[in-house]
């Protein structure tokens, strides 16, 4: 085996982390009769070899040696290596043509791949299941012969007992005919008397249904989402109990000492990836197909939440979070079937319930009282220590619900944000939501000063807690928090924090000239080395001090820096002065031609702040391209607009556009931001209208 494995000159090529000279003891290895051994050699082979789906040279040298170890019977865990041969393969093949060399090799890789794509007919084909999964998808993304490869994917749907293989099938003659569109007619046939066939299986069936409309998605016609519906109410009377969910490995979690927020990200991707229910790969493929039919995407996801199988309800509720804030629309009545989860009987399911309702809190209005009524529900029915309860779907189920009803600015979300602050557990998810209810102020921030006390800032890893503890008591307002703001401000200058230094800046300009007794700790940060920490205290001692000429000269400055978030910070604080600071205008004017889109948003804002009606065209002409440009800025135009009053009428053509989009946009296309895109746009067109 592996013959001229070491004629090959490994160290002249390089992997994502250096030299690719292990390459030989890592294929070695491949093949060991140690499981623990061929597993780490896979882990560490994706990891630099295959990094995050990269082809490099190397990558391409080692697809004959895959190959040579796949299709050899006496390896153990060949199933693993077809596995790989296929994500190499899929990637080469999908990004060969946007391969500018390097040490990238996606052309190279993809030919090798077709040259040898006859030897996924015979994976397809082996004794073992789980190489024929493996290599099922290959059948369709290899092969050039389309004949050829849709007469193989006929005979293994007739061949194969397994649902998975028999799905992976079907899926595998949808990729053949994206692929070759010469064969999409003939596949759009197959799949249509598939779909058809009672004698084919339900899942089968369902499987060409779903196929189909990925094929040709302009092509959804009104039946078929009742037929898929139809369809997945015969899946549903012979889904697995509970106890048998169909389940993906666990990602390992970070190593000890790492901050809770961070071992709290690394279960929910863990959770995202995980699978209950044989149907929900199939039915994630018809939602993208549908993508903006938001009615049918809705009356699908109504049923699947119906589902009598608590595995294909709990993936259908992440599904309907995934529609809901990725898609503009009436989500009202999903925002309440979601809700009724709440009060399922698996505490998995309530959990994840109200995770969703928590992530879209911004449209989750509707199921407040649902909210309330489970938080109310479960202190009287486990105690009011059941947000630290020690079954872990119960107390996530809590903790999310008491979070989302907190994002509603709910007070009956408090009492458990009092003993999430009391208790010490969890309590960072407490700290996260409670600057969310000021009303609740007088309890929730002498909770708070007392652990932001207890915060060593010598530890990097407690930087994400205090910062949260700081947004919190700036949202809040209570002045009590002043001197251990600036108490926290001086600490974290003296250890170099200097992330946690920005941010007790920001929370002492909430106060404005009631936190005038730390002026002078902040006056030094101005000429500091630190490129955040600099912008952040001019912006505070404006704020805070409101002295126009001893801040004029450090936003000059400011101006004048080549570093873009310095120039936007600067525009912003000019914008809060006004016309006062008429002088910097020549310099904004200047930055309107800057080559970075949010230089020149923040300097058009500011510019209409300082000249007003005299600046109005060239603003507006500004904000417009920055628009078109970068979508992102969304939220920053809009708001400017707004402040402009009716000089943006010559906006209302991209206003109106922008309702028009199905998908959510604004700032990182989130939810909450999109939704006051939404909300300030429809004001100005009101206005202007």
């Amino acid at each position: 085996m592996f013959n001229g494995l070491h004629d090959i000159d490994w160290s002249s090529m390089e992997h994502a982390y250096g030299s690719a000279e292990e390459i030989p003891s890592l294929l070695s290895a491949l093949c060991s009769t140690d499981a623990e051994e061929r597993n780490k050699a896979l882990s560490r082979f994706y990891g630099a070899v295959h990094h995050q789906g990269d082809v490099y040279l190397c990558t391409t040298a080692s697809l004959p040696f895959l190959f040579e170890l796949a299709g050899d019977a006496a390896v153990p865990g060949r199933a693993a290596i077809v596995a790989l041969l296929v994500s190499i393969g899929s990637e080469a093949v999908e990004r060969c043509e946007d391969d500018y060399g390097g040490p990238m090799d996606h052309v190279g890789a993809a030919a090798v791949m077709r040259e040898r794509a006859e030897a996924f007919v015979g994976f397809a084909s082996d004794t073992d299941p789980r190489v024929r999964r493996a290599a099922i998808p290959g059948l369709g993304l290899f092969l050039d012969d389309a004949n050829r490869a849709g007469a193989v994917l006929r005979g293994r749907l007739s061949a194969e007992p397994g649902i998975v293989e028999r799905l992976l099938v079907v899926e595998t003659m949808a990729t053949l005919a994206l692929r070759l569109p010469t064969w999409s007619d003939e596949a759009m046939a197959w799949l249509a008397g598939l779909a058809a066939d009672s004698a084919a299986g339900t899942e089968t069936r369902l499987a060409a249904v779903v196929q189909r409309a990925r094929c040709a998605p302009a092509q959804i016609s009104q039946d078929i989402v009742p037929a898929a519906i139809g369809l997945l109410r015969e899946v549903a009377h012979a889904t697995a109990p509970p106890g048998e969910w169909r389940d993906s490995p666990r990602r390992a979690a970070p190593a000890g000492g790492v901050p809770p927020q961070i071992v709290a990200a690394f279960e929910d991707l863990d959770r995202q990836g995980r699978v209950h229910a044989s149907t929900t790969d199939l039915m994630r493929t018809f939602h993208r197909a549908l993508a903006a039919r938001i009615p049918q995407r809705t009356a699908l996801l109504a049923e699947q939440l119906r589902s009598p199988d608590p595995g294909s309800r709990l993936d259908a509720i992440r599904m309907s979070a995934e529609l809901m804030k990725s898609w503009r629309g009436d989500h009202t009545s999903l925002i309440m079937l979601v809700a009724e989860h709440l009060d399922a009987t698996d505490q998995e399911v309530a959990a994840e319930a109200a995770a969703v309702l928590e992530a879209c809190h911004p449209i989750a209005e509707p199921a407040r009282e649902a909210l309330a009524a489970h938080v109310l529900a479960q202190r009287a029915a486990y105690g009011p220590d059941v947000w630290a309860a020690p079954q872990p779907h119960l107390r996530r189920a809590h903790q999310k619900a008491v979070r989302g009803l907190a994002r509603l600015g709910d007070a009956r979300a408090v009492p458990s944000l009092l003993t999430a602050l009391d208790s010490g557990v969890d309590d960072w998810r407490a700290v996260q939501v409670a600057g969310t209810l000021p009303e609740a102020a007088d309890r929730l921030v002498p909770r708070l000063c007392d652990h932001l006390r207890r915060v060593d800032l010598a530890q990097q890893r407690f930087e994400m807690s205090a910062r949260s503890m700081l947004s919190a008591l700036a949202a809040l307002g209570d002045q009590a928090a002043l001197p251990l703001i600036a108490d926290t401000l001086a600490a974290a200058v003296r250890h170099q924090q200097w992330d946690i230094t920005c941010s007790a800046l920001e929370a002492l300009k909430v106060f404005g000239s009631a936190a005038a007794p730390a002026l002078g700790a902040i006056r030094p940060l101005t000429a500091s080395s630190d490129a955040h920490v600099r912008p952040a205290a001019v912006s505070a001692l404006w704020a805070i001090g409101g002295d126009q000429e001893e801040v004029m000269p450090l936003l000059h400055d400011l101006l004048e820096d080549r570093i873009p978030f310095q120039i936007s910070e600067a525009a912003d604080v000019l914008g809060a002065i006004g016309r006062p600071a008429v002088a910097a205008l020549p310099r904004l004017r200047e930055l309107l031609a800057h080559d970075y889109e949010w230089v020149r948003v923040a300097c058009a804002a500011a510019l209409w702040e300082m000249g007003g009606e005299a600046e109005a065209s060239t603003v507006l002409d500004t904000l417009l391209q920055v628009w078109a440009q970068n979508p992102a800025t969304a939220n920053h135009v809009v708001a400017c607009l707004d402040r402009m009053g009716l000089a943006a009428e010559s906006a209302l053509p991209q206003l109106r556009s922008q309702l028009a989009l199905p998908q959510r946009g604004g700032r990182f296309a989130s939810i909450d931001n999109d939704e006051e895109l939404q909300r300030v746009s429809r004001l100005i067109i009101a206005r202007l209208t």
